[in-house]
């Protein structure tokens, strides 16, 4: 196999996704060896059997191979640092992990994801690497999230997982027009705010039509406006545009779509949008932004163009 080709194929075998595991034996003199290996996997239940393959170029090879047993340790995801430590040629590997010899013998790494302290239970010969298959003799599980590793890099799937379940607040806003004018409402700080709210369980469609209903006029959801993020607020916000033809706003009221009449509205980012609006519906050309607070893109229907107000 050419040299391209054995590339090719290892990016190959990158798109299956693994945790990360250092391996671990004692040597000749009783000193601690490992390495890191992604290609862990479980044979076997009864008997309770595992393999790791290492190749045959490690400088541990022939150390491992002549081993009574090895561990494989789980790593967890707050062990890069572990990881890069094991797959590196580091003097002593050890010397910047606290350690201790498992039941069997081999050493077991402090707060991985879980340890199987393993006999050597068969060697088998598989072209540039061996197969060590391991019989568990003991093992323990901490509970912890394991280090994931795809494509050449380490993924924290339990971590992305909770920053996605704690991700910012999806916030709704209603741009109500009508003959120039939109409507505006007390925020409650003393100052205007378009109608508001946070997006529940129901989705942003039906925040928006509770908005409409709630704001007494009739109107109908529009197309998105503005979508930017506010860093400070910890909060997604989607400004929508809402045509009215008309009705009496049961709380606050319309207001001329101008720069002055925006003077009250206490959120900077909200009042560059309505004076962008104001712009915008002077010529009849809409625009969508794209961004955060201070800065974007604003994409017109039939052409983009750089801007950098929400």
């Amino acid at each position: 196999m050419t040299l391209e080709n054995r590339r090719l194929l290892r990016d190959a075998f990158g798109t299956f996704m693994t945790g990360v595991t250092v391996v671990t034996t004692l040597d000749e003199a009783g000193a601690p060896i490992g390495f890191t290996a992604n290609s862990f996997s479980s044979v076997s239940l009864d008997p309770a059997l595992l393999l790791v393959s290492i190749a045959k170029t490690s400088g541990n090879y022939a150390r491992f191979i002549a081993a009574k047993g090895f561990a494989i340790n789980v790593l967890s995801e707050g062990q890069k640092a572990v990881s890069n430590t094991f797959a590196k040629p580091v003097e002593d590997r050890f010397a910047s992990v606290q350690w201790q010899l498992g039941p069997h013998g081999a050493p077991i790494l402090h707060g991985v994801s879980a340890w199987f302290d393993c006999s050597t239970h068969q060697v088998v010969d598989a072209g540039d690497h061996a197969i060590l298959i391991g019989h568990v003799e003991a093992f323990e599980a901490s509970g912890q999230a394991g280090l994931g590793y795809y494509r050449g890099s380490y993924f924290t799937p339990a971590q992305a997982g909770a920053a996605l379940a704690s991700g910012p607040a999806v916030v709704v806003s209603a741009l109500i027009e009508q003959d120039g004018h939109v409507l505006l409402q007390d925020d409650g700080r003393g100052g205007l705010s378009l109608p508001t709210a946070r997006v529940g369980a129901h989705g942003a469609t039906a925040a928006l039509q509770a908005l409409i209903a709630a704001a007494g006029v009739q109107a109908v959801p529009g197309f998105i406006y503005s979508v930017y993020e506010d860093v400070a607020a910890g909060q997604q916000h989607i400004a929508f545009l809402c045509p009215s033809t008309g009705g009496t706003p049961s709380k606050g009221g319309f207001v001329e779509l101008s720069p002055k009449g925006f003077d009250d509205v206490t959120d900077p980012a909200m009042r560059i949008m309505l004076e962008r609006l104001a712009d915008e519906a002077r010529v009849g050309d809409y625009g969508i932004y794209f961004g955060n607070q201070n800065v974007g893109r604003v994409a017109s229907v039939a052409t983009k163009t750089e801007g950098n107000t929400p």
